[in-house]
């Protein structure tokens, strides 16, 4: 596949595009090209796919010097795979990674907008705030809002537009520290248990809108959302979420009302 390398200034060597990918089928191709022609460099995390994406993967980082993969031998999770991409940049001197997925939702053209607002405002996470289209099924618009709400008051409305758009710009130390503290956002918990620890850590949110596209088969979309097995792990997420709320409550007050 060609891919259209980036040639004009960039607003900052320090930010990073990482995209973790598990079984995105061919889609994964197109969407690190569309990465690659607004960005460098572009990471992929394989998280240990079977679908054959893998080695074309690597033959296109073979030919672009931009690009690069990792290979997990086994499916972890998204936060895991994450996680891997922010300690290999952490070692190579990367402060903020903007992080998008494999499957072809979130918009490649607003990489270097997004980028542009981090290196403005090193100290914030850039959230993407989804435009939804007619595309969007109901009840995953209407399961944001209640995930959403949860997390206004676990941050007591810090800011966060919205708390599963995974289509966002962070700051690699403060979310390395979050996600080695503790066990969980390894999952499908990792996009909103990110947002809400992070502003728990003084990390503001700077929400900025972009659209989402939900692709049918046919267009080469592929879900790994599961309704029952990831609903109940966002409801026990908010649960230990609300406990950790509870017990920062009295430093949580204060801190809004130093602002």
């Amino acid at each position: 596949m060609h891919i259209q390398h980036i040639e004009r200034t960039l607003p900052s060597t320090n930010h990073l595009v990482l995209i973790p990918s598990y079984n995105s089928g061919a889609k994964v191709y197109e969407t690190v090209a569309q990465a690659r022609a607004h960005w460098n460099p572009v990471w992929v995390v394989v998280d240990g796919s079977t679908d054959g994406t893998t080695a074309v993967l690597q033959d296109m980082a073979a030919r672009d010097d931009g690009l690069r993969v990792w290979v997990l031998p086994q499916n972890q999770g998204k936060g895991a795979a994450v996680l891997h991409g922010l300690d290999q940049a952490a070692q190579q001197g990367f402060t903020h990674a903007l992080c998008m997925d494999s499957d072809g939702q979130h918009p490649a053209n607003l990489i270097e907008s997004f980028m542009q607002c981090s290196a403005a405002t090193p100290a914030a996470m850039v959230l993407g705030v989804p435009v939804f289209d007619a595309s969007a099924p109901a009840l995953r618009v209407w399961g944001r809002k209640v995930s959403n709400g949860w997390a206004h008051l676990e941050t007591l409305w810090a800011g966060i537009g919205d708390s599963l758009y995974g289509f966002r710009v962070y700051p690699v130390e403060p979310l390395r520290r979050v996600m080695q503290g503790q066990r969980w956002m390894r999952r499908f918990d990792f996009d909103p248990e990110a947002a809400v620890r992070l502003c728990w850590e003084g990390v503001p949110p700077i929400n900025l809108p972009a659209p989402v596209k939900y692709l049918q088969a046919h267009e080469g979309g592929v879900s790994h959302f599961n309704y029952r097995r990831d609903n109940l792990l966002l409801t026990w997420m908010h649960i230990r979420l609300m406990l950790g709320f509870l017990w920062r409550l009295p430093a949580l007050m204060m801190r809004k009302k130093s602002i």
